[in-house]
């Protein structure tokens, strides 16, 4: 099978070739090349040494990206390659990293140590696929296998155990029953790993087209590190709005909503707090008054405890609140939430109703989702026609009002404020003369 390389990875393998020494792209970019995807980057893996591989590319810019376990990293034009001297590596010490590398001269050494068949190939223009493992074959059947055993290959690096499951969600693949026994059993190792890697890998995970089977299959692995999802496993939520347990309504709402990482995630823990918010009827009907909030609570924790970005955290906890918000199609409704959260907020805040009521039965299901439509199509019109919903689209401001004899700061925002919200009621029109009065004549209520 033939590999384009791009030109510079040619190039460093030429170089690399013009000094005797032998070189291959490898890994992932390797793989990705396999299945028709186009690399996000180029790792190249050489017989020569760090010391050797700077000594071929004095034209080049070149920096110690990780000299200690054999790679430097060479900069062309506005690239970086890493080139890694092949290498075995030694013992691990933290379920993380080994204490110690060994260069070698083999390919298949370097090969050995990787973590999947699918990423334990190597690839250049003239030995063609080197592939000791059986990757391609894998790669060809879609699956996921470990190279040599599994136990040692997670005991070496725990993060390869998420890494697995996110490679079986993203490139839709199965995953090989050793594999997989080893990736349950050894699950608790992950506890031994940055939350910032986790949480990485997490994300791709999440945005995977079969999400919601690894996240089902694998559940107990995912609460090693959000334990608080337990509480969801095999939960009946006993309603008629309900068709599915609290896990499974969750994957589903998961893969219904577009495959980014903070809707995703909004999606997986929207409705965390149930279980704790329930109450039920004698019949054992059960009701979930305040949910809303208490996913946000837990949501939060979550989050932090993940090293997550303050902003995706403040998206994604705004979206859990707001969830649930029932649109009755009116413009005032819409206009009131819209000054609220924003434009886009309500807009990501449709697309999450859409992918919630998606995962629910069948019970008025149809007329939830027209009662959707209805609130987008409002929605849009608002912005459309140029409705009044924000402090800057009214057609006072605090200058206004200090220039009529206001000046307390407090009572500015306040009168802004209530005036906004008369507005919004189509209390009054949204004219300067018709709002000035408006702020006298509140301005004089609070004297």
């Amino acid at each position: 099978m033939k590999i384009i390389l791009p030109n510079n990875v040619k190039t460093i393998i030429q170089s690399l070739n013009n000094n005797n020494f032998e070189a291959f792209a490898v890994g992932g970019c390797v793989r990705d090349s396999v299945c028709g995807i186009t690399p996000n980057d180029w790792d190249i893996c050489t017989n020569a040494e760090p010391e050797q591989v700077k000594s071929c590319f004095t034209e080049y810019n070149t920096f110690d990206s990780g000299i200690k376990h054999g790679t430097i990293s060479v900069v062309i034009g506005k690239e970086i390659y890493e080139i890694t001297t092949y290498r075995i590596d030694g013992e691990y010490a933290d379920n993380r990293h080994p204490k110690s590398v060994i260069f070698t001269n083999d390919i298949t050494k370097d090969l050995a140590r990787r973590d999947f068949t699918i990423n334990a190939i190597a690839y250049n223009e003239t030995q063609g696929i080197i592939d000791p493992f059986g990757g391609m074959t894998d790669l060809k059947n879609g699956l996921i296998r470990c190279v040599g055993d599994p136990d040692e290959r997670f005991n070496e690096d725990a993060l390869r155990i998420i890494r697995a499951l996110r490679f079986a969600s993203v490139y839709n693949l199965k995953i090989e029953e050793k594999t997989s026994k080893s990736i349950i059993k050894k699950a608790n190792l992950l506890s031994n790993i940055a939350a910032e890697r986790i949480s990485s890998e997490f994300d791709k995970l999440l945005c995977g087209e079969s999400a919601e089977q690894i996240l089902n299959y694998y559940r107990e692995v995912f609460a090693v590190f959000i334990p608080e999802i337990k509480p969801m496993f095999d939960y009946e939520q006993n309603t008629k709005h309900h068709n599915r347990d609290l896990w499974h309504h969750t994957t589903f709402s998961v893969k219904s909503i577009d495959s980014a990482p903070m809707l995703r995630m909004t999606m997986l823990l929207h409705d965390i707090g149930k279980p704790e918010a329930c109450r039920r009827d004698a019949d054992g009907t059960c009701h979930f008054k305040g949910h809303q909030k208490i996913s946000a609570e837990k949501a939060d924790v979550i989050l932090h405890r993940l090293k997550y970005p303050s902003d995706f955290i403040s998206d994604c906890l705004l979206l859990i609140k707001y969830h649930d918000v029932r649109f009755n199609g009116t413009k005032r409704q819409l206009k009131h939430v819209m000054s609220e959260i924003g434009e886009e907020n309500v807009r990501l805040l449709l697309k999450v109703q859409r992918a919630d009521i998606m995962a629910q039965s069948e019970y008025k299901q149809k007329e939830k989702l027209k009662k959707l439509d209805n609130a987008s199509n409002v929605f849009e019109k608002i912005l459309e026609e140029n409705d009044c919903y924000t402090l800057k689209q009214l057609a006072i401001n605090g200058n206004d009002l200090i220039n009529i004899g206001i000046s307390d700061g407090r009572e500015i925002g306040k009168i802004l404020n209530l005036i906004l919200s008369l507005v919004i009621d189509e209390k009054i029109e949204n004219t300067k003369p018709a709002l000035l009065d408006k702020a006298k004549e509140t301005s004089h209520k609070t004297q």
